[in-house]
This record gives structure tokens, sequence and C-alpha cells, in this order.
């Protein structure tokens, strides 16, 4: 699997130890940036990754800023793209069964680095349910396309 991940200058130590941990359970990680702490905007950084993921350039997006809430911004305003700010395991699983989540987000000043790690695990190994969940994903694929009649 090839997993895009990205951060700003608060989450770059998490981005770090995050590229090392799905190195280690033999992923292919494309670093995003950004390259240090030094203060870096969010947009810079989550609107590449979030169109690599929606073009299919990569299998799936993880973004890390203070919060995730920015990144989950920037990232949701690409279509394509379902991003799921998740503080918990049980968050990250429901956000791909019953969404089809295709970006996790993660706040680097919320939770910790095996918390981040757990959850992003738990994320990546989890498969969309489809079934109802499918007719729901596809309204919102209609949504993004402009197409009223969801």
């Amino acid at each position: 699997m090839k997993i895009g991940i990205g951060s700003d200058h608060a989450g770059f130590e998490m981005k770090e130890s995050l590229k090392a941990y799905l190195s280690s359970l033999g992923m292919e990680v494309v670093d995003f940036g950004c390259q240090s702490a030094v203060s870096t905007d969010y947009p810079d950084i989550g609107y590449p990754l979030a169109k690599a993921v929606a073009s299919s350039e990569v299998d799936k997006g993880i973004l890390i800023c203070g919060t995730g809430i920015g990144m989950s911004i920037v990232a949701n305003k690409v279509p394509g793209v379902r991003a799921a700010l998740a503080g918990n395991a049980h968050v990250a699983k429901l956000s791909r069964e019953h969404n089809n989540a295709n970006v996790l987000v993660l706040g680097a000043r919320v939770i910790g680095l095996d918390e981040a790690k757990e959850i992003t695990r738990v994320f990546l190994d989890t498969q969309f349910a489809g079934g109802r969940h499918a007719r729901r994903v596809d309204k919102i694929t209609m949504g993004e396309a402009g197409r009223e009649e969801v």
C-alpha cells in the first residue's frame, strides 16, 4: 500500500515517527512535507496530499496538524476525498467501515504517539463495509459533482 503523509510544523515530529512506523509495516510512504518544525501553513501540505489521494497517486493519506481541524477542512475541499479526524481507534475504524474515508487526520497536540500509531494501524487495516453505507457514500460523491438529486 502506498501512503501519503504530511503535516504542518505542529505535527512534524509525529509525522516523522509515523513514517518510520508505516515503513516498518511494509508500506511505501510518500512525504508531502513539511520538512522541519519551522512554522508552515497547513493548506500548503494538505491540498497536495488530498489531490494525490483523489487522483490515486497514493492509496490513502494521513495528515497531521495541531488539532487536526485545519487539515480536515482543507482535505475535504478536494472532490473525491473523505477525510476523517480520528481521536481514537474506534472512530478510525468506523470512518473506514461506514464512510470509506481515504484520508486520516490526526491532532498532534491532542493525542500521543502511541495512540496515533494504533489509530493509524486500525484505519489502514479496516475495509469499507459497503452495503447501505455505499449508498450514502455515493450520495456524497453526487453532491460533490453538483448533482442535487442525491
